[in-house]
Formats: structure tokens, sequence, C-alpha cells
């Protein structure tokens, strides 16, 4: 198989899974100031430090001669388009993004669910359990942090405390109680989860 030619696929695919999105076409990306604040600096770090290092590492591995059977310089090469591609992503994300304090707008009695909402329910399935309504780069499951865009977020926005929706998943149709809305700072940064933690 030619090189040429498989560069150029691999090419191809890289962009390919760069278009996708799992935001709706032509919808914001909304994030918590948490989770702007991480992916802000894994772009700075990036940048600044581990591309950086990397360049060099690359141009000291091919200025050793043959660069074909030079692990070094064909990882470097690798690591850089991931790098590069992880920067695109990165930039794309914060430029589109637009930040929604779950704890700074919403008045103190609210209970209707919007993003950034902490919500208790209750279904006969599961029983009672809490989740909270983040942005596509911030779902942790571990938390019940869940997308905006989810299933179970789209069904659960604009409802009340009190109101009982109807979620349909493969497994069939349920039917989540709201229990309680809340609009709490949430963990969805990495200094704030270590914080957290100890």
């Amino acid at each position: 198989m030619n090189k040429a030619f498989t560069r150029e696929s691999e090419t191809d695919l890289d962009d390919e899974q760069e278009l996708a999105s799992p935001l709706p076409a032509g919808a914001r990306n909304y994030m918590t100031p948490g989770g702007f604040a991480r992916m802000k600096d894994e772009l700075e770090h990036l940048v600044q430090k581990e591309r950086p290092e990397l360049v060099a590492i690359v141009a000291w591995a091919a200025g050793n001669g043959d660069r074909s059977e030079n692990g070094d310089y064909i990882y470097g090469k690798k690591r850089l388009r991931e790098i590069d591609r992880r920067i695109r992503f990165l930039i794309r994300r914060l430029d589109n993004a637009e930040v929604v304090d779950p704890a700074a707008h919403r008045d103190e009695g609210s209970d209707q669910v919007f993003f950034g909402a902490t919500v208790t329910l209750c279904s006969a399935k599961d029983g009672e359990r809490t989740v909270s309504i983040v942005g596509v780069d911030e779902i942790d499951t571990a938390r019940g942090y869940i997308s905006w865009v989810s299933p179970m977020a789209r069904a659960l926005l604009k409802a009340r405390e009190g109101d009982t929706v109807t979620l349909h998943t493969p497994g069939g149709v349920d039917e989540l109680e709201i229990v309680r809305v809340r609009y709490v700072p949430l963990a969805t940064n990495g200094a704030v989860e270590q914080t957290n933690a100890g």
C-alpha cells in the first residue's frame, strides 16, 4: 500500500471525527464556569508547554538522519497531529461556548429545571437519584452529571418540582417524578474536584 494513500486516508478520518458534534445543529455550547476553565487550562497547557516540547523533540529526531525508521520522529509527528487536532477541537468548543453559572442567575425559590440544575427525581424502576444538567464536554456519570442534550435532560428541561415527566428509553417508558430542583455550584473543574475531595 502506498504511504501517501495511507496518510491521506488517516487525515480524512481525522477530519470526519472533528466534524462530528453531539450538539444539535446551530445550538450553543452551554458550559459551567468550571468546565470552561478546565478546557481553557488544557488548551493553554497544550499550546504553551506540551506542543513546544514535542516540536523540539521532533526537530532533534529529524536531524538524526533516516526518518523512515526513526521512532522518535515517527511517534513525535503522530503525537503532534493528535495535539493539533485537540487544540483545534478546544478552540472551536471554547469559541462557541456560552458560560452559564448555575448558582448565579436563578432565583432562590426557582423550581423550574434549566441548564445547571441539580434535580432529585424518583422513578418506579430506579428509585430516587440526583442528576445535574451540564454541558456536553462536562459529562461525569459517576457524579450524576448529564448532558443538556441527553434524552433525560430533554425530558426534564422546563419541568417544575412536583411534575412527572415521561422518559422514553430503549428499555421502555419510565415516569420520572421531580422531587427537588436546586441551583448550586458544580464540581466541573479539576481544581474544584480536588478541593471537595479533601
